[in-house]
């Protein structure tokens, strides 16, 4: 075996360990930094420079300005200019839930093929794979649209996710 294909084999071996199952469902980056930002934010009585959250959570800077465009044109976020300026909440913190998040960022939250599932239509074996999509959104929902930005920053998390998160299995990460 060559070197490239020694490199390869661990690379492979990295992605399977990092991602589980050819990746399965996954949380984007710009979700995620967003969310990150607005608990910073939330726990700010003060406007917030885009540097000060960047450094504070560790994100890049320049995606996280493009994050906070879209949080601020989202209504999620307020900006001011000037040496007072930076970012704040535009609303209160127990009044965003993270679904609102996730559709500001990255749009709807459960699409097959960039469809929404109800508008899908099978035939043969497949006919009530659309009711298995339409019931993933729903499991989403259950979560994301149940659980506020000031509800993670004070770890007063609802029965919609506690009930979960105690399950022993849901901490399992499964492989095939």
């Amino acid at each position: 075996m060559t070197g490239r294909g020694i490199r390869s084999t661990r690379l492979s071996t990295v992605r399977d360990e990092r991602l589980g199952q050819n990746g399965g469902v996954q949380i984007p980056a710009k979700a995620e930094y967003a969310i990150r930002a607005l608990l910073t934010l939330a726990g700010s009585s003060n406007s917030v420079s885009a540097e000060h959250l960047a450094a504070e959570q560790e994100l890049p800077a320049k995606f996280l300005g493009a994050i906070l465009s879209d949080l601020r044109r989202g209504g999620l976020v307020t900006s001011q200019r000037g040496p007072e300026g930076g970012f704040r909440l535009a609303r209160d913190p127990d009044e965003i839930c993270i679904a609102d998040v996730l559709r500001v960022v990255t749009g709807p939250m459960a699409g097959v093929r960039g469809m929404r599932p109800e508008t899908l239509s099978y035939g043969g074996e497949a006919t009530y794979l659309r009711d298995v999509w339409v019931a993933v959104r729903a499991a989403l929902r259950e979560v994301l649209e149940h659980v506020s930005v000031g509800q993670i920053l004070r770890g007063e998390l609802p029965e919609s996710v506690t009930r979960f998160t105690r399950d022993p299995d849901a901490w399992v990460t499964r492989h095939r």
